[in-house]
């Protein structure tokens, strides 16, 4: 399901029971860690398969299969997959995984509550980034003050697209980024309603990265 947000960007709401059976497992506080992890990678593939759907910069080339001679298709100028740090590096393989021939950036970035805006403590790209689409992993977006700040500094290298790959997202979040940013695409599992007055979305599922690796 496809919830338009405007003439270029869009959000993407994958609805499928497996989806909705893992989703359901994530929410749960008496999931493990260890089982954590391991459904947020099976859900990040799937994201990673969404978000190249419509992938179209393609070259053939010519091969051979054990009993003849035919050309078949070739990515051609690959993706950036961006690490929102901490909780992003849990989508990071996964993702890159399914689009192994990707190159993956890292950006560190977290809201302080003392000087009330964003502070960014690391940004590494590869060389190459400028003009590439640039896949940004964080399982949650709930005020989408991060993923802003994330993106200004992504656009400041001339990517030539930004999309978003998440899990939850507020309404909030989506609305910000659709007046802020309205070109980048979301691909997300759930539209969350609520976020409560500590900025965790609600119902959610909590902290992700402490839930990832198992810290306070």
């Amino acid at each position: 399901m496809a919830q338009s947000l405007n003439m270029t960007g869009k959000l993407t709401v994958l609805d499928h029971p497996l989806l909705r059976h893992k989703l359901g497992f994530l929410r749960d506080k008496n999931t493990s860690s260890a089982e954590f992890r391991g459904i947020v990678s099976e859900i990040s593939r799937v994201l990673a398969f969404e978000v190249m759907r419509d992938w179209t910069n393609m070259v053939e080339i010519e091969i051979e299969t054990p009993m003849a001679k035919m050309k078949v298709e070739r990515i051609q100028n690959p993706p950036v997959v961006v690490s929102v740090m901490r909780a992003g590096i849990g989508m990071l393989d996964p993702v890159l995984a399914m689009i192994p021939f990707a190159s993956a950036g890292f950006i560190g970035i977290y809201r302080d509550k003392f000087i009330n805006n964003t502070v960014e403590y690391y940004f590494k790209m590869p060389s190459d980034i400028k003009g590439k689409l640039a896949i940004m992993c964080d399982p949650l977006v709930a005020t989408a003050d991060t993923m802003i700040a994330a993106i200004d500094r992504l656009k400041s290298h001339e990517v030539k697209q930004i999309r978003i790959i998440c899990i939850l997202i507020s309404e909030f979040a989506a609305q910000r980024l659709k007046e802020f940013h309205p070109d980048v695409d979301i691909y997300a599992l759930n539209v969350e309603k609520d976020i409560n007055e500590l900025g965790y979305l609600v119902p959610g599922l909590g902290d992700a990265g402490d839930r990832l690796y198992q810290t306070k």
